[in-house]
């Protein structure tokens, strides 16, 4: 009974270390998900490099409150898919497709290690042609 209870508390200890050392953070996903900038918020850097119509670089707030609330008000989100993602030294990215009622968008968001703990520093959003 000792045993499976070890066995049992090492199995649930590597699991939450894995969980915790996740590349991409779940909040960006589900925030494209619901297109939400909001949820897209704690997982940004201070500063955000925003590849849309334009190039913009923008401070957490503005990225949030304003870009990417327009974009999402403007294009009402009906799914997002991951395709890719990968990691690389102290960076890792995540390629996705956001399909809206306004068709769909390619979606790199672009991550580097901050404090143990990946953060978003560029997202691009581009509309396809399918």
């Amino acid at each position: 009974m000792k045993k499976r209870l070890l066995l049992f508390l090492a199995a649930l200890t590597l699991w939450g270390v894995f969980m915790l050392a996740q590349d991409v953070p779940e909040g960006v996903v589900v925030a494209f998900k619901k297109g939400n900038a909001q949820g897209l918020k704690p997982c940004l850097s201070e500063q955000v490099d925003l590849l849309m119509d334009s190039r913009n670089v923008c401070n957490k707030r503005e990225a949030t409150l304003v870009k990417l609330t327009e974009f999402f008000a403007a294009n009402k989100v009906q799914h997002f898919e991951v395709n890719h993602q990968g990691k690389r030294n102290e960076s890792s990215f995540v390629i996705g497709t956001l399909t809206t009622a306004n068709g769909q968008y390619r979606v790199n968001c672009f991550f580097r290690l901050l404090n143990d703990r990946y953060i978003v520093h560029q997202i691009r959003i581009d509309k396809t042609n399918e």
